[in-house]
């Protein structure tokens, strides 16, 4: 296992320098690239020393055609051997990655894009026809380079980049402080916003999965989501591209995924919880047994203990499941495993208690304030919470991102001035400490439902709902003004009944909801045959969209 003192580095592609000269031979990428005639998987792989050597070969040959530190640099590559050799590559010259998620819808993408005003662009084929379909969004760039077949554009193709020379590139010396990085959050819960990374961060990041999740060198990772996986290759663990669209996590095919972790032996998996959802599913009914896998980290949404259950009897004894909290902003703030989801908060959940999200990762800071939708410029103006009360999560630590980029309004409601000089972050999510220090996620400060009453808090109210068999999951949104809002409840149902008498079933949910505190002033109850979720991880719904939807059935 690779020590994480013995590496200290100022450029984070140098962890792959030196993890090839401890592991030359082992496999650093496993990708899926088709089945044969009989259709079993085929795999290509690439070892750590050859793709140290493809990194230097992109660097070299990037360089000369005009990459440089400091460039912003637009990155659309699909996860493959060339993805990581690029993305290392491009770290090693130090521009800065603009990563995004093209899922995200066009227009959306395109204008996110092109608030960047990015100098180069690389990107697969189908990446590129944005820049022919609104080529005013892009006239910022000097340079581009096709990832595969380029058609009617211009720039170079990765194969006319690519150098001969595969000896080292050195890479260009960052500060702690250095970008490395523009990577845009989903935009489900509002416009995507570019959060603006550094090195150190990545350094920060890198450190918590090697000391906190322990994850090692003798680990083969199922790779759900890329760059997650680069964080693979800088602790010397084998990462395994399955056959699956990264874009479009729950609609992975749960048979590919276990045959990918049968197939090379994975002994950690990351995946979303609609990806988990569907493998537990498909395999804890067929008794299906994944025997070497140590541990699953989720994140991107809470998932159902019901569903931990069942994804625990495809694991050998002993196996953890991590679901740490974070977002794109600060990533990872806190976390619990299933076993204790299992035994301290199982039931608390399901009585509305919210979903416990663990206690903070060392060297992370955080606090409950009182719930405000203004700016708050200094700490010392805001008002901390005590234990038992519900308010907005704050969080200082390593991870912590500064600032969004060319976005001063959002960085200053997202931001809070310490005294010291540094800042705390505001996740923009509502939870409180219980009187053991656990920290309970109730859901996002922007979708609670301010009534003439009160306030309802999404997560908790949907629990009392999502306990009946019938319903997969269900949404709480508000039609009308806020201090005086409508509460609506929205259930899509389980598939096997979504033929059920509705009339009949909402007559019973209703009376369900009337005898709990939490849900008694809820009495519009809707049915939505699937919900709008996030590209990201299919998990986040989208209850804005939900809103304007309850809005026009109740008029």
């Amino acid at each position: 296992m690779v020590e994480e003192d013995t590496i200290r580095t100022r450029n984070i592609s140098e962890r792959l320098r030196i993890i090839a000269k401890m592991y030359p031979d082992k496999k650093a990428v496993v990708c899926h690239t088709g089945n044969d005639k009989k259709g079993k998987p085929i795999y290509s792989s690439i070892t750590f020393e050859q793709l140290e050597e493809e990194t230097n070969r992109y660097a070299r040959g990037l360089s000369e055609i005009g990459f440089k530190k400091g460039m912003k640099t637009i990155f659309l590559v699909k996860p493959s051997i060339e993805f990581f050799a690029l993305t290392f590559a491009l770290v090693r010259i130090g521009v800065i990655l603009v990563l995004i998620d093209p899922g995200m819808g066009t227009r959306k993408l395109v204008s996110s894009l092109s608030s960047i005003e990015a100098e180069a662009f690389v990107g697969i084929p189908k990446a590129h026809s944005l820049r022919i379909i609104s080529p005013g969004a892009f006239r910022s760039l000097k340079f581009k380079v096709t990832v595969g077949k380029r058609l009617i554009w211009g720039g170079k193709t990765i194969s006319q980049v690519r150098s001969e020379n595969k000896k080292d590139f050195p890479p260009a010396i960052m500060e702690p402080n250095d970008r490395v990085g523009i990577f845009f959050t989903s935009g489900s819960t509002g416009p995507p916003k570019g959060v603006v990374y550094e090195h150190s961060m990545f350094d920060a990041q890198i450190n918590f999965l090697s000391k906190h999740f322990g994850y090692g060198s003798e680990d083969v990772d199922l790779a759900t989501f890329p760059l997650f996986s680069l964080f693979d290759s800088a602790l010397g663990i084998t990462s395994v591209i399955p056959d699956m669209d990264a874009t479009k996590p729950g609609e992975a095919d749960p048979r590919n995924i276990i045959q990918a972790i049968k197939d090379t032996g994975c002994t950690t998996v990351y995946g979303s919880p609609a990806l988990l959802t569907n493998l537990a599913r498909y395999g804890a009914p067929k008794g299906i047994v994944l025997d070497k896998v140590k541990k699953i980290i989720t994140a991107g949404a809470p998932i159902r203990p019901d569903l931990l259950l069942e994804l625990h009897k495809m694991l050998p004894e002993g196996a953890k499941v991590h679901t740490p909290y974070g977002a794109t902003e600060a990533l990872p703030v806190s976390d619990i495993t299933s076993t204790m989801i299992l035994k301290y908060s199982l039931e608390k959940t399901a009585k509305g208690a919210g979903t416990c999200i663990g206690k903070a990762l060392p060297g992370n800071r955080i606090e409950i304030i009182e719930i405000t939708d203004d700016p708050i410029d200094k700490w010392g103006m805001v008002k901390k919470l005590p234990t038992g009360e519900i308010g907005e999560i704050c969080v200082q630590g390593p991870t912590v991102t500064k600032q969004y980029y060319d976005r001063d309004k959002a960085t200053k409601a997202a931001k809070i001035e310490d005294m010291d000089g540094g800042f705390w972050h505001r996740m923009g999510d509502t939870g409180y400490f219980d009187d053991k220090g656990y920290l309970w996620f109730c859901g996002r400060k922007a979708h609670r439902v301010v009534t003439e009453n009160g306030t309802l808090f999404t997560v908790r109210s949907e629990a009392i709902f999502n306990q009946h068999p019938k319903v997969y999951r269900s949404s709480l949104v508000g039609v009308g003004n806020q201090g005086s809002k409508r509460p609506v409840i929205i259930i899509e149902l389980e598939k096997e009944h979504q033929g059920t008498d509705q009339d009949a079933l909402k007559t019973e949910l209703l009376s369900l909801a009337e005898k709990d505190p939490l849900t008694s002033e809820i009495k519009d109850l809707l049915f939505q045959d699937s919900f709008p979720v996030d590209i990201r991880h299919n998990a986040k719904i989208f209850r804005e969209k939900q809103s304007i939807w309850a809005g026009g059935k109740l008029q």
